[in-house]
């Protein structure tokens, strides 16, 4: 199946969705100084999707260590021999898998020229080194399993409070920049959130929307950061009214955060 190519704010910022395993997404990105990946799932779709434009893979970029975002570096770097970057934190982690990275990040990183301008996020909670990409002119936030549309990733080693703090961070950040995400998880996310959250028109609506994207097999995301807070009910935990619906009036954010997110790891 092919994606669309995503419109952009400026035609030198272009940003391709590629379909990877059973449900994940990795991103080409071009930008006036080349072609960056982020986040390798597997090689053969990525391949296809350079091919088809007729792209150089110039640069490889890693959000955290799973195996379903790695797994396809090795077969990339020999094709391209291009450097992998990823963040410093969990180089040991990607090293246990036999791969390496050629440039180790840290959160406060920021490389690249006009909208190709990259800076690097720290998003713990999914996994303890999980960073974030964002394009500030290019106006695309690359999340993997930080932020996902109408969710968030689960806390396979980070606390609550941790990614309570990371989505926060998020959300600071322009209403309307795109969010791609890591995984086709928006339908399963959207029945959790219409469940605790039913009163949510904006909710209901976006819902229906997602449905039918996914009769048609096309992909729900990106979607806004704009859209994300006034549907996502991991970005609405201090929201006065999803409190009271949840029967948490005057609970703590964070504690109304990971309220949530046992109740989505039951759901």
């Amino acid at each position: 199946m092919t994606m669309p190519d995503h419109p952009s704010l400026s035609t030198e910022f272009e940003v391709v969705t590629v379909p990877c395993l059973d449900d994940n997404y990795a991103y080409l990105v071009k930008g006036p100084d080349g072609v960056a990946l982020i986040d390798a799932p597997e090689a053969a779709p990525i391949i296809a999707a350079l091919e088809a434009r007729n792209w150089e893979l110039g640069v490889v970029m890693i959000t955290h260590h799973h195996h379903d975002h790695v797994g396809g570096l090795r077969a990339l770097r020999a094709r391209y021999g291009c450097p992998v970057m990823g963040p410093k934190a969990e180089a040991d982690k990607i090293a246990a898998q036999g791969e390496t990275l050629d440039m180790e990040l840290e959160p406060g990183f920021e490389g690249g020229t006009g909208v190709g301008r990259c800076q690097v996020l720290a998003v713990p909670g999914h996994t303890l080194g999980h960073i974030a990409y964002y394009y500030p002119e290019g106006g695309a936030l690359f999340t993997a399993d930080s932020l996902m549309a109408l969710g968030c990733g689960r806390l396979f080693e980070g606390s609550p409070a941790m990614m309570w703090q990371s989505l926060s961070s998020l959300a600071a950040l322009p209403d309307d920049t795109l969010v791609y995400s890591g995984h086709e998880y928006t339908q399963s996310n959207a029945r959790f959130a219409c469940s605790i959250d039913p009163d949510n028109s904006a909710l209901q609506q976006r819902a229906a929307e997602i449905a039918d994207l996914r009769k048609n097999n096309l992909p729900t995301v990106p979607a806004t950061l704009g859209l994300e807070k006034a549907t996502n009910p991991f970005l609405r935990a201090g929201d006065t009214e999803l409190k009271k619906t949840l029967g948490l009036e005057g609970v703590d954010d964070a504690d109304v955060f990971a309220h949530i997110r046992a109740a989505k790891d039951r759901f």
